[in-house]
């Protein structure tokens, strides 16, 4: 009788193996599923950044604004930085300029490659304050993609922009009389290989 009992208890016992893998399952896909939503976050980040002026995220604008320029102006401050282990030399051209609401304006930051050897770097940017992100229209901007710079190569790269006029009807920006853009130049460590340009290309086939 109390054989058949102990028969009974060990025949209710799960068996450990199967649970066990069930649980490490389980496991596993939890921890999938977070890495999976952190990769995916970042670019959800970088585009409601963009769409919205969150953060100061200035927003690109592919032609200049169709009525004339307000009579309301306003001071644009030019900052600039450059992370640690890019040796690069990076500064406006002007400090700071009075543009009209409305007016597009074409301004210069001079970058020099101040190491014995090509280097790559991409610059990030915003504004501020960072609630006039949305209103800061950029036409065309060094920022948009890599750039690759020879020992000693010093560059001119311009910045084209314009204060969106819709701002004057933002009453929260009634008293806005300064912004701010600001850029840094990150290093790329592995920089997109670039094609040779068609005259580049039958000069290196003349070398050989």
């Amino acid at each position: 009788m109390n054989m058949e009992r102990g028969q009974n208890h060990q025949n209710r016992k799960p068996p450990r193996l199967g649970r066990d893998a069930l649980v490490a399952a389980i496991c596993g896909l939890v921890v999938v599923l977070m890495v999976g939503a952190s990769y995916a976050a970042v670019p959800f980040y970088n585009w409601f950044c963009r769409a919205t002026g969150f953060n100061g995220t200035t927003q690109v604008a592919t032609s200049a604004p169709t009525g004339a320029p307000l009579e309301r102006k306003i001071a644009v401050r030019f900052d600039s930085n450059v992370a640690g282990g890019l040796p690069w030399k990076f500064e406006p051209e002007q400090t700071e300029i009075e543009v009209k609401i409305g007016q597009v304006v074409t301004v210069y930051y001079n970058v020099t490659n101040q190491s014995a050897r090509t280097t790559t770097g991409q610059a990030a940017y915003n504004v501020a304050p960072l609630t006039v992100g949305s209103y800061f229209e950029k036409i065309n901007c060094f920022c948009f993609t890599e750039q690759t710079m020879a020992p000693g190569e010093k560059r001119e790269m311009p910045v084209v922009f314009y204060v969106d006029p819709s701002i004057a009807g933002d009453h929260d920006n009634d008293a806005l009389n300064t912004i701010t853009l600001s850029y840094t130049f990150y290093p790329v460590r592995d920089a997109t290989p670039k094609p040779l340009a068609a005259s580049e290309t039958d000069k290196a086939k003349g070398n050989l």
